[in-house]
C-alpha cells in the first residue's frame, strides 16, 4: 500500500465498516511506518484491474506482530482472497522475526474467524465492548509461530 492509495482503500474501510472505519489519518501513520529498514509494518493492497479489492495490515514489536486490518470486497468473497492476504502479512510476521501473531475479530464475524482458524489461530480470549459504537465485543485470537502456519495452503477464505 502507497499513499496513493489511501483514497479508494478509505472507500472501500467506509463501505465494509461503516461504524469503525478508519480515518485517513490512521491510514497515513501506519504507512509512515512501513518503509525503510526499521520499518515495522507491512500494509499491501489487491487489486482487479483499476479497482482496490482488499487490503491488510500488519504492525510488529519485538517478537509479536498484530493483524491490525484485512479487508475484501464484498463481490471478491470466497475467493480466496483473504486467504492470500493472511498469507502476506504471516510472511511479513516471519520476515519480522515474530515469534507469535495476534488478532481481533468482532465475535459475530464467524467467516473471519474460520479463516483464522484454517491458518491456525486459537481463541484466547475477549475484549468487552472493544467495537464501538455498538458495544461489539472482540475475539482475541492466537497464532504461534507464523513461519509454520499452514500459509500458501489453496484454502478459500
Amino acid at each position: 500500500m502507497r499513499w496513493w492509495d489511501i483514497d479508494p482503500v478509505l472507500e472501500l474501510e467506509r463501505e465494509l465498516f461503516p461504524e469503525d472505519a478508519w480515518s485517513r489519518g490512521m491510514f497515513w501513520s501506519e504507512l509512515a511506518h512501513s518503509r525503510g529498514p526499521d520499518a515495522t509494518r507491512r500494509y499491501v493492497v489487491a487489486e482487479n484491474g483499476e479497482r482496490i479489492v482488499g487490503y491488510a495490515g500488519l504492525a510488529s514489536s519485538g517478537d509479536q506482530a498484530d493483524v491490525q486490518t484485512i479487508a475484501v470486497a464484498r463481490d471478491q468473497w470466497g475467493t480466496g482472497l483473504g486467504s492470500r492476504l493472511l498469507t502476506d502479512l504471516l510472511r511479513a510476521a516471519t520476515a519480522f522475526e515474530c515469534a507469535e501473531v495476534m488478532l481481533e475479530c468482532r465475535v459475530d464475524n464467524v467467516r473471519a474467524q474460520k479463516l483464522y482458524e484454517r491458518f491456525g489461530f486459537e481463541p484466547i480470549g475477549f475484549r468487552r465492548g472493544y467495537y464501538q459504537p455498538g458495544n461489539v465485543d472482540a475475539l482475541v485470537m492466537r497464532l504461534t509461530d507464523p513461519s509454520t502456519s499452514v500459509q500458501g495452503t489453496d484454502t478459500h477464505g
